[in-house]
């Protein structure tokens, strides 16, 4: 068997555990890609002209997992990770989970003010993922789903540039994203915060991946106890057109990693949810169970 790879996932954690050397003192055989799906941000979000408007993408974190990523353990909105699992593309972990901050955002000017004010209004999300499944989730309470509008606008960072530039009146972001429309003064309309997931690869060995977690959880002590130590990472998580707009100093800690079970009542409650929207196959939620999608 090979090294186990590991790549940071637009949060803090990895690089931390990385720094202090934990993924080596708890004996893994690992390789750190630091230019991978997440750590190279700087390279796979394009940096696009102010005169490029992109059609919808009709693609995103389920499409890209089930596609299987180059490292043994992923990570993206407990549904996609779910819906991943569920269809066989590797395994949920089901001994932790993590929360992310993430917010639907406006321009500071804009003459929306509440989250009534989004009836019929595009809001930008991408595809399958988090901020998807986290808009729905959030503007329930306030809009029935036939005034709720979604666009699909790609990666978080091509989102993001568009809401800067007036492209598009409304964007749901989370993690460095999140940080930055707030320091740049974008009004939060409602809070979006929602779970992420892990999925392990195919093939990857249980034990090994026993160990990166025990190294995260080092690290995520780390981040609780002196959280300004480690903002500076985010500058690595950041395309160079979007770091030149911010200090990361002010940034907070992102998302924080919970080392408690995804239960079973957690994964069948997110299956009626994603159903009960149509947002789920209906043959992968008639034929998929907890005992057979997540590992405990």
């Amino acid at each position: 068997m090979g090294k186990y790879v590991i790549q940071p996932h637009t949060r803090l954690q990895e690089w931390v555990a990385e720094e202090h050397g934990y993924f080596a003192a708890e004996g893994l055989d690992y390789e750190f890609q630091a230019n991978g799906l997440s750590g190279g941000s700087r390279t796979t979000s394009a940096v696009r002209s102010a005169d490029s408007v992109p059609e919808e993408v009709r693609s995103g974190a389920f499409e890209d997992m089930s596609a299987k990523r180059s490292c043994d353990i992923s990570a993206a909105c407990h549904w996609a990770v779910n819906a991943v699992a569920a269809a066989g593309a590797g395994k949920m972990w089901g001994s932790a989970y993590s929360i992310t901050p993430a917010a639907v955002f406006v321009a500071p000017g804009s003459d929306l003010t509440r989250p009534e004010d989004l009836a019929g209004v595009e809001v930008a999300v991408g595809y399958h993922s988090g901020s998807h499944y986290a808009t729905i989730q959030a503007l329930e309470p306030f809009l029935p789903s036939d005034q709720l509008t979604l666009t699909f606008q790609g990666l978080p960072n091509d989102r993001l540039r568009r809401l800067l530039r007036g492209d598009v009146q409304a964007a749901t972001l989370f993690g460095q994203q999140f940080y930055v429309a707030e320091q740049l003064g974008y009004r939060k309309l409602v809070d979006a915060t929602f779970a992420v997931g892990f999925l392990v690869a195919e093939g990857a060995d249980p034990e090994e991946t026993k160990k990166y977690f025990r190294a995260l959880r080092k690290a995520q002590r780390d981040i609780d106890l002196q959280p300004q130590s480690y903002l500076r990472y985010w500058n690595r998580e950041m395309p160079e057109d979007i770091a030149a707009l911010v200090d990361v100093r002010r940034f907070g800690p992102g998302e924080r990693i919970v080392f408690e079970p995804y239960t079973r009542e957690m994964y069948e409650t997110t299956q009626r949810w994603m159903s009960a929207h149509d947002l789920l196959d209906p043959r992968l939620g008639n034929e998929s169970t907890f005992d057979g999608v997540v590992l405990v």
